[in-house]
């Protein structure tokens, strides 16, 4: 039996020049905050495949509010509340 990871599945309507142009973006580059509505990500590329391309590039996720912040700098992150 073949064990498929959900991230190695590809999204039907996967639209891979969308997700490359969120990292494009001067503020991705620059280390700055990219955002974008998780309808969005979940309709162009899909859920699994955004987590993992934010993951492979070393950058933090987080949801909030229908949105998904993207913090484009592999730093320690810490959370105050």
């Amino acid at each position: 039996m073949q064990i498929v990871h959900a991230a190695t599945v590809r999204h039907p309507n996967a639209n891979p020049s969308w997700c490359a142009r969120i990292f494009d973006a001067k503020a991705a580059r620059t280390g700055g905050i990219v955002r974008r509505a998780v309808r969005d990500v979940e309709r162009e590329i899909g859920r699994p495949a955004f987590v993992s391309e934010v993951s492979r590039r070393g950058f933090h996720l987080v949801e909030c509010g229908g949105q998904f912040i993207i913090i484009c700098n592999a730093g320690e992150m810490i959370v105050h509340t």
